[in-house]
């Protein structure tokens, strides 16, 4: 152990059993991190001894400290106040940090005659009026965007009425998203009731529109105004479509947050939705460093997400377990004045409503990686914790034997590259170390031959760039088999040292997927449908592809073996054969000058094989 992590762990091994907050700093008297414990000096003690234990984050945070302060508390609950307080202070490079960059949003009304309504961030014209602020941009600009929709407002740049009939409408119009004032025939009477109501849409709620607008189609229709209330009517009708959307997302609970985090290794994200009359309002994420702990990064998430905000919710439902919860929730409580409970869900609608809230952030991370989709990463996040591996399995290789009693024994692999197939990281294997059937020898030996390429490879691999083919490992290894070929491989990991994971896929008597195996029994797959689909698939492409390659190999060989029966063919000359004329029927009906004209071939050979076939055809007729 270096002589600074030394000095740091006899100074942590001198601290107190008692509650507080611990303020990590660098060489410079920076501070890169805060915590709070229970008992500091076994906390804080835990930085400094054995590194093998830590994650990488921890690593690089603990080889940056230089020495540390410590404040204590007479409760947990207290040194978690003050940790709160001091992360909101120092903005610690190491805490979880949530930027408050999303600013005020705002509705902006256009001081001109005939007004426009649109989405703004900042209030940049003395002319308009500004109804706000909010806090949430992506509530504010869709209740904009249904607005002008419904109310058939222009979103053009057009000015009016300076530029009346100055050119067609625009595709909204066409598409009934706009009454075209542009065109100058819109009364500006009409014009102005509608900015009206899409401001009192705006202000108010959908049930208090509708029963207005019902209200004045009414009247329209006693005074006879029958177009009047036909428009009336569509936009009644338009609410309340925009209303029947809104409730398939809906809850029983009336105010809560739905919060879940994702994270592919790489990139982490927190999702928030936030429900308001039991409706889903609006939608927040946050990306984050990848966290070590899940329960340890909910509870930092929370405090420090509510830390800033007044508007705190009585349940905030979560997608797992959250450390420190009942300190948290007293910290929530207070804050609100009122009882506020921390839920995670097991079953029933909040369950699927954490589900698609861990969706969200799937897909938000799966942004980030280009086209990759948020519910293949989901699935490779529903397998890493199924299997318990370490990492998310991005990078899967499947292997396969496929050979007739025997015959042609070859292998196939293939790559699933972020839940979906590489192809152009597939191989074929011709087994070459043995004749007959031995599966469990086959793999062996196709795994072996695997790993002798990569460590051929990877020095070659030049710092900064992505490994490819055999110079990249997996991150897990699927067999087409049981715990045979399992136990067939093992032995070639530990040979070459490689903490791969490693499992079989194994099939019921009905050559359906059934289970993934190892050493230590079975694991069913079959009650998530999503993950037993997921499965499925590669174990049913893996031995497509190991299949389609051996048939292939008997097809050749069958045919090299009819060419390589005529006096002067062998196995070079039939390759040759066939790679010019394609098949068999080719080389049968070519003329004498075509055979001699091929490659490797000469007059007596061309003789043979073109006697060859006529006497075959001979012998046929009779």
């Amino acid at each position: 152990m270096e002589e600074r992590l030394k000095e740091l762990r006899a100074k942590a091994m001198a601290l107190p059993l008692e509650p507080g907050v611990y303020i990590m700093k660098n060489k410079d008297n920076e501070i890169i991190y805060i915590g709070k414990a229970k008992k500091l000096k076994n906390r804080v003690s835990q930085y400094f001894g054995s590194q093998n234990n830590h994650s990488d984050k921890v690593r690089r945070m603990v080889s940056q400290v230089k020495t540390f302060d410590y404040i204590i508390t007479d409760s947990e609950f207290e040194a978690l106040i003050l940790e709160c307080s001091l992360i909101k202070q120092n903005q610690p490079k190491y805490n979880i940090l949530l930027k408050d960059d999303k600013g005020f949003s705002f509705v902006k009304v256009t001081g001109e005659k005939w007004r426009k309504i649109s989405y703004a961030l900042q209030k940049d014209d003395e002319s308009a009026e500004y109804i706000g602020p909010y806090t949430n941009g992506f509530y504010v600009k869709q209740a904009v965007e249904q607005a002008n929709s419904i109310f058939k407002l222009p979103t053009c740049n057009r000015r009016f009425p300076e530029d009346f009939g100055k050119a067609r409408p625009c595709l909204n119009y066409h598409i009934k998203l706009c009454s075209a004032p542009c065109t100058g025939k819109v009364r500006f009477a009409d014009y102005n009731e509608s900015v009206e109501q899409a401001l009192e849409f705006l202000k108010g709620t959908g049930n208090q529109s509708i029963k207005n607008l019902t209200e004045q189609m009414y009247k329209a229709s006693e005074a006879m105004e029958f177009e009047k209330a036909a428009v009336l009517r569509d936009r009644i009708n338009a609410i309340k479509k925009l209303a029947d959307k809104q409730k398939v997302i809906e809850t029983k609970v009336k105010n809560q947050d739905v919060i879940a985090f994702f994270s592919d290794g790489n990139k982490a994200c927190f999702e928030i939705f936030r429900f308001d009359e039991g409706k889903l309002k609006y939608r927040e994420d946050y990306f984050v460093d990848p966290p070590d702990d899940g329960n340890k990064a909910r509870a930092e998430f929370i405090m420090s997400f509510y830390n800033t905000k007044t508007d705190i919710p009585r349940f905030v439902t979560v997608d797992g377990e959250v450390e420190d919860q009942e300190l948290i929730e007293r910290f929530l409580s207070e804050k609100k004045g009122k009882r506020v409970y921390i839920a995670i869900p097991q079953r029933g609608q909040q369950k699927s409503l954490v589900d698609m809230c861990r969706q969200n952030a799937a897909e938000r991370v799966a942004k980030t990686r280009g086209a990759v989709l948020g519910r293949e990463l989901r699935v490779l996040e529903e397998l890493k914790e199924l299997l318990g591996l370490d990492i998310l399995p991005s990078y899967i290789e499947s292997y396969d034997i496929s050979n007739t009693a025997g015959d042609e024994n070859v292998a196939g692999m293939i790559v699933y590259e972020n839940g979906r197939p590489k192809k152009s990281a597939y191989k074929k294997f011709k087994i070459k170390g043995f004749s007959g059937q031995d599966d469990y020898g086959s793999m062996a030996e196709v795994l072996t031959r695997r790993f002798e390429e990569y460590l051929k490879l990877k020095d070659d691999v030049k710092e900064g760039e992505e490994p490819e083919g055999f110079a990249r490992l997996p991150d897990l290894i699927l067999l087409d088999g049981g715990v045979g070929q399992v136990r067939a491989v093992k032995p070639v990991l530990e040979k070459y040292g490689l903490p791969i994971p490693l499992f079989g896929m194994v099939k019921d008597d009905k050559h359906r997927t059934r289970a993934i195996v190892n050493e230590q029994g079975e694991i069913a797959i079959n009650a998530n449908r999503r993950l037993f689909t997921f499965v499925s698939s590669l174990q049913d492409e893996v031995h497509r592809f190991s299949v389609g390659y051996h048939r292939t190999r008997r097809k050749k060989s069958q045919l090299g073996v009819s060419l390589t029966e005529i006096n002067g063919v062998g196995n070079e000359r039939a390759k040759a054969l066939l790679k010019h004329f394609r098949t068999i029927g080719n080389i049968k009906n070519a003329d004498l000058e075509e055979l001699k004209a091929a490659p490797k071939m000469n007059d007596s050979v061309a003789l043979s094989v073109y006697y060859y076939f006529r006497r075959k055809e001979s012998e046929g007729d009779k």
